[in-house]
């Protein structure tokens, strides 16, 4: 075979290659940053369901698994049926399984054979059947249409506006509710695009908070415009991305007065990753996935912006996060607090998933955030 012919036969190949690599890449890409659909689990909480082995009085036994072993208070889902569960009171030797104490059934009924998944949320529905709170649900006008909210009204100012955060709905801040309500806080529960019911993210793709914070911007104005003297930004996840980027952006910057943010997104290159593996996109493919979202979604190249030049922050910061993350890894909130100690208050939470902890320690969380939200009213 002459020179010239295996030479073309030869960039053949590697072009063919480098055209799968690209195909695979996108679909990697797009599988991970899919938006939720339904009633999605939060990031973190999709692995296999748990078989319920047995119910007794206040009691329930769960296949054993590292998610099934958390410490803390969380709920099971699963169709028709939602419970609350609290902590473990005993692993059997034999069989492979772990009881927990359970709390309430909420819905429907739970038996042997039952497949469940644990939740950090504990609640579904709207304030009042959750919660027994009073609430008006109201429209907010953001940049690609209307955005559902709850509002939750109280004698305060001080607005706290809630972003949920990766698989999860607005039904996750209903977890901190009762607290919020408590101190006196008016709050403002967002969906933003690509939740139900709210406008079609662009490209039907998730920004993972790049664009997305535009939406808490305009949930910004929407308090102002309700009479709210300032507003905390408080942020789960992907949420906390948006609060941050709002608190740089935002022209109305100058009315938030602080950020509360819970498991922060500050490097999307790992969370990608982990939720592409996520989804059972292959491990080969993840380096694929990076690269491909970084232009599909058009994310910035490396961690926030924001993050760049810490003393452009201005606000006072409470960052809860812990280094069991697996999703959005502690070590940039770290990284905040110490070279701003002025400002960022960092509450460690161990042996707590993405997002979840409040679930984790509900009593040393909410402990953190009286102490950092009484200054601000």
């Amino acid at each position: 075979m002459s020179l010239r012919k295996t030479t073309a036969l030869t960039a053949t190949a590697v072009l063919g290659a480098a055209a799968v690599a690209v195909v695979a890449g996108r679909y990697a890409a797009h599988t991970a940053l899919r938006p939720p659909t339904g009633r999605s689990l939060p990031v973190g909480f999709q692995g296999p369901p748990l078989t319920v082995h047995a119910t007794a009085a206040g009691q329930i036994t769960l296949t054993r698994s590292l998610v099934s072993e958390l410490p803390g208070t969380y709920a099971l889902t699963g169709p028709g049926r939602h419970a609350v569960v609290g902590p473990v009171l005993d692993v059997p030797s034999a069989p492979d399984t772990v009881v927990r104490r359970l709390e309430r059934v909420d819905r429907g009924r739970l038996a042997p054979g039952d497949r469940v998944r644990l939740t950090p949320q504990l609640y579904t529905g709207d304030p009042r059947d959750a919660l027994g709170l009073e609430y008006e649900d109201v429209v907010v006008p953001g940049e690609l249409g209307a955005l559902p909210a709850w509002y939750l009204p109280a004698l305060r100012d001080v607005w706290v506006i809630a972003a949920h955060g990766l698989g999860a709905t607005r039904e996750h801040p209903l977890n901190l509710l009762p607290f919020l309500h408590g101190m006196g806080l008016p709050t403002l529960l967002l969906s933003y695009r690509g939740d139900p019911g709210a406008p079609r993210s662009p490209a039907g793709a998730m920004h993972l908070g790049d664009s997305e914070w535009r939406d808490l911007d305009a949930a910004i104005r929407h308090a102002l415009d309700r009479g709210a003297r300032s507003v905390v930004l408080y942020g789960w996840s992907t949420g906390a991305s948006m609060a941050l980027r709002a608190a740089a952006h935002s022209p109305l910057r100058d009315r938030v007065g602080g950020l509360v943010l819970d498991s922060p997104v500050l490097d999307w290159r790992a969370t990608l990753r982990s939720l592409a593996a996520g989804r059972h996109v292959p491990r080969p493919l993840l380096p694929l996935a990076v690269r491909a979202a970084q232009g599909r979604a058009r994310l910035h190249p490396g961690p926030l912006p924001e993050l760049a030049d810490p003393a452009s922050l201005e606000l006072p910061t409470l960052i809860l996060h812990g280094p069991d993350d697996a999703v959005a890894p502690w070590g940039l909130s770290r990284e905040l607090a110490e070279r701003r100690p002025d400002l960022v208050s960092l509450h460690v939470v161990r042996q707590a998933p993405h997002a979840a902890m409040w679930n984790a320690d509900p009593r040393g969380y909410e402990e953190a955030l009286r102490r950092f939200l009484t200054p601000l009213l």
